[in-house]
C-alpha cells in the first residue's frame, strides 16, 4: 500500500502552500517516532464544522482548533482524518503573535503527535506535547 497524506477542504476554501514539503515533513516526524503511514487526510474546515462534529461525536459543545480520529488497524500504522478549524487557527495565531502558517504547521503536528500516543489533557502531558511539536517544527526546511 502507498502512503499517503492529502489535503481536502469542507465547508471552506483553503489552499495548503508547498504540499510536498509538508507531506514529506510529516512523514518524517511519522517515522521518526517509529511509525508507518498508511494514509492520512487532512480535513479544512470553519468553527461551525468542527463544532458540530465536536458535539456529535465527542459530546463537546466548545471550539476547537482540530480533532483527530485514529483509523489505524494497527498500533503502529498511521491511519486517520484530521480535522482543522481554518478560522480558530487564524485567530489563535493573532491571540499567541505567530504567523498563521506556524499556527497551522503546530496544528497539523499536533494531531500526528496524538495518533503516535501524546496526549495534552495533564500538565505534564502538555509540556511533553509542546516540547515535541517544537522539535518538529524545527525540522521543517520550508516555509
Amino acid at each position: 500500500m502507498t502512503e499517503q497524506i492529502r489535503f481536502f477542504n469542507d465547508d471552506i476554501k483553503y489552499e495548503l502552500r508547498n504540499k510536498a514539503a509538508v507531506r514529506q515533513w510529516i512523514n518524517k516526524a511519522i517515522k521518526k517516532e517509529g511509525f508507518v503511514l498508511r494514509n492520512l487526510h487532512y480535513i479544512y474546515c470553519s468553527d461551525k464544522c468542527l463544532n458540530q462534529i465536536n458535539r456529535h461525536y465527542l459530546r463537546h459543545n466548545t471550539l476547537t482548533d482540530i480533532i483527530t480520529f485514529d483509523l489505524s488497524l494497527s498500533k503502529k500504522e498511521i491511519e486517520a482524518e484530521i480535522y482543522v478549524s481554518i478560522e480558530r487557527v487564524r485567530e489563535n495565531a493573532t491571540t499567541y503573535h505567530v504567523t498563521f502558517r506556524n499556527e497551522l504547521l503546530r496544528v497539523m503536528i499536533h494531531g500526528v503527535l496524538h495518533l503516535c500516543g501524546y496526549k495534552d489533557k495533564a500538565p505534564a502531558d502538555i509540556k511533553r506535547m509542546r516540547k515535541r511539536e517544537d522539535y518538529y517544527l524545527s525540522l521543517r526546511s520550508f516555509l
